[in-house]
């Protein structure tokens, strides 16, 4: 009996220094270079604002943090690359919301949950979109949009860069909402499809400020509305689409995040997530996410998964509607 309560407090004893020795290396995070993966493409906003935080990141953790971009595959390519890798916190994924909220839906025969392979580490930016026509276009409003959608149905055009893409959903969305029918022209490039808006070639597109913005700078695309509840402060006059007779829970916008391998340690999550938080309260940071018209993000990991969780099944249920398959 006396051997066993020895042997069990030996055990104990070196269960706790291990668990210390642990704790330490974690609170030691990092000790060498960390790579933060990304579903965009080199140039993109969300690259660019990564590479922003990477710099901040090397500052602060005395070690480097490198971009290497992975996209194409609807995000499958960075997907796969990243949940192969040691889930010890050097491996990091940025992903939309649209890639961990649509995905599994718009690739039912993959049965692909991105929650499933990876944990939520830290929310880094949101932003939302316009909604954009050409300036010729006859429309001064939501309200005129929709009266046309709903007169001839399938003759009102919108386009997106993608299928599935928050601009194709949220066109889909407006049809819930509002009863109308309109057809989806879908682009391989985003650069295309804004110049297709401002020649007329498609009536209107959702964008973001910063995709938008060099076509509405040259005076040839107008905002009828964002698609948010509030006004945007660099866009004070563009109403949103509930002020502008649109649907008022019409609220497109997209999440982004890190992610990173499931069973992360928990200690080395929370320090990432804290020193991303304190990167993205800095001042400068603030100044230069403003540049790209990108809201930097500082939630709790409970609400960023509340939010993500509501953006699929408002997903789910218009891609089920719709029958929009990438299979």
């Amino acid at each position: 009996m006396l051997f066993f309560k020895k042997t069990t407090f030996i055990a104990a004893a070196l269960s706790f220094a291990c668990l210390g020795n642990a704790a330490q290396a974690n609170s030691d995070f990092p000790q060498k270079t960390v790579t933060l993966y990304s579903a965009f493409s080199v140039g993109s906003g969300p690259d660019v604002v990564l590479r922003i935080l990477s710099q901040e990141l090397g500052k602060i953790w005395g070690q480097p943090v490198i971009v290497e971009n992975r996209p194409g595959g609807g995000g499958f390519i960075a997907l796969e690359a990243v949940s192969k890798r040691p889930a010890d916190g050097y491996s990091l994924l940025q992903l939309d919301s649209e890639h961990v909220s649509a995905l599994p839906h718009l690739y039912k025969s993959r049965n692909y949950y991105p929650r499933e392979k990876f944990e939520l580490v830290a929310p880094l930016f949101y932003t939302p979109f316009m909604i954009a026509v050409s300036d010729k276009s006859p429309w001064k409003n939501m309200t005129d949009l929709i009266e046309a959608a709903k007169t001839k149905p399938d003759s009102v055009t919108y386009g997106s860069w993608f299928v599935g893409s928050p601009g194709h959903l949220g066109g889909e969305w407006i049809d819930s909402l509002a009863g109308t029918k309109m057809l989806h022209i879908p682009y391989k490039e985003v650069s295309q499809l804004y110049t297709a808006v401002a020649n007329s070639e498609v009536d209107w597109a959702y964008g973001t400020i910063p995709s938008t913005r060099p076509v509405y700078d040259s005076g040839k695309l107008r905002y009828l509305a964002i698609a948010a509840p509030k006004r945007h402060p660099l866009f004070p006059d563009v109403p949103t689409v509930a002020e502008a007779g649109g649907p008022t829970e019409l609220d497109v916008n997209s999440i982004v995040s890190l992610l990173a391998p499931k069973g992360i340690p928990e200690e080395v999550r929370d320090k990432i997530q804290a020193d991303v938080a304190t990167v993205l309260s800095n001042p400068e940071v603030i100044k230069r996410f403003d540049s790209f018209a990108f809201d930097p993000l500082t939630w709790p990991l409970n609400e960023l998964g509340q939010r993500l969780d509501q953006k699929e099944e408002t997903y789910k249920g218009l891609i089920q509607k719709a029958n929009i398959s990438l299979d």
